[in-house]
């Protein structure tokens, strides 16, 4: 386990490494805090300084049995390589500054401004890792738009939940992160995570073109998506809002129990246990497993009180040990998957 943990760095570890003053590690535990998958995401610096470009297995070699005195065909696996770009996520503050000492205490409206930046940056790249999409050329693509097709290649790690509706359906996801399965990118030569430079006090404009002085903030990070094998990472789509919610209708057992079921699927639906294996979904999904787990009566669902790598307590919902992650960013609004 140790040599799993020292291979595979999440953000924060990255942050430790790179930056031992401290500054970058305050920000990433920022991030975590409004933004879950941060704590499992594995990272990795890119070998372009675009991204990664990486060799995907697409076949593997025919192996023979034979017979004494006779030959053995040559054979080899196939492979393609795929380029993942990194996409560069920024954004600039400014703030009047006679706004920004009205209070007396200039770093604390600061550090406010700051964390408001920060939460919009974190939901910003949770909402890219699901569902950036190829048609925004400026973004990486997301799971969602991944795995999207019951009829492709990677359609046997979607499971249909029976969910009908054009438009009023959610996912739960399951992840392996690791370096050689899943994992997030930055450009090669340059820093994991959120980048934030203090410009200091400079003239801005308003609306009419006219100065005035304010302090100015640029916030930048690089960031990409690699799926180096698509097996280590599996979808629940169409799960039905209306009737999860309720419980009532179509969907009583799939809300009660054959969800549970599929999310056991899930699980077999991976190769083996390599790298770090995380459930992901939205406030809906989370509230209703956690409901399940405080029943006396559930052995597969329960929450479990720890302590974050920042060492925060926190209470998990883990099933069949796994960890539950909730992610605002997954939507209620999915279009069906077929």
């Amino acid at each position: 386990m140790a040599t799993l943990a020292s291979k595979n760095l999440t953000l924060a570890d990255w942050a430790k490494r790179l930056d031992p003053d401290g500054k970058t590690a305050k920000i990433v535990e920022m991030l975590s805090e409004t933004n879950e998958i941060l704590n499992d995401l594995v990272y990795k610096e890119g070998n372009l300084p675009t991204g990664e470009q990486t060799t995907i297995r697409t076949g593997l070699p025919e192996v023979y049995y034979r017979l004494m005195n006779q030959g053995t065909p040559d054979s080899k696996s196939t492979t393609a390589q795929v380029t993942e770009n990194a996409a560069i996520l920024s954004a600039r503050s400014q703030v009047d500054c006679d706004e920004a000492t009205l209070n007396g205490n200039l770093a604390t409206y600061r550090m406010s401004e700051a964390e408001a930046f920060v939460e919009a940056m974190s939901q910003k790249m949770a909402q890219t890792m699901f569902y950036g999409s190829a048609a925004n050329p400026e973004e990486f693509v997301g799971l969602a738009n991944r795995y999207n097709d019951l009829s492709a290649g990677n359609g046997a790690n979607i499971l249909d939940a029976g969910g009908a509706g054009a438009a009023d359906n959610m996912s739960i996801w399951l992840c392996s992160w690791d370096q050689n399965k899943a994992f997030g990118v930055f450009p090669k030569g340059s820093k994991a995570g959120l980048e934030h430079q203090d410009l200091g006090e400079g003239d801005a404009f308003d609306s009419l073109g006219n100065r005035f002085r304010a302090f100015m903030d640029i916030w930048k990070w690089k960031n990409g998506l690699v799926i180096k094998d698509w097996r280590f990472v599996s979808r629940i789509a169409n799960i039905k809002v209306s009737d999860l919610e309720s419980l009532a209708n179509t969907q009583a057992v799939t809300a009660a129990t054959s969800i549970i079921k599929l999310m056991s699927k899930q699980i077999d639906l991976m190769p083996s246990a390599v790298g770090k294996r995380v459930f992901y979904c939205n406030r809906t999904v989370s509230s209703y497993l956690r409901i399940i787990g405080l029943e006396k009566s559930s052995s597969a669902v329960t929450v479990q009180e720890g302590l974050n790598q920042f060492g925060d307590t926190i209470f998990t919902t883990r099933f069949l040990g796994i960890p539950v992650r909730l992610c605002d960013q997954l939507l209620k609004t999915e279009a069906r998957v077929v």
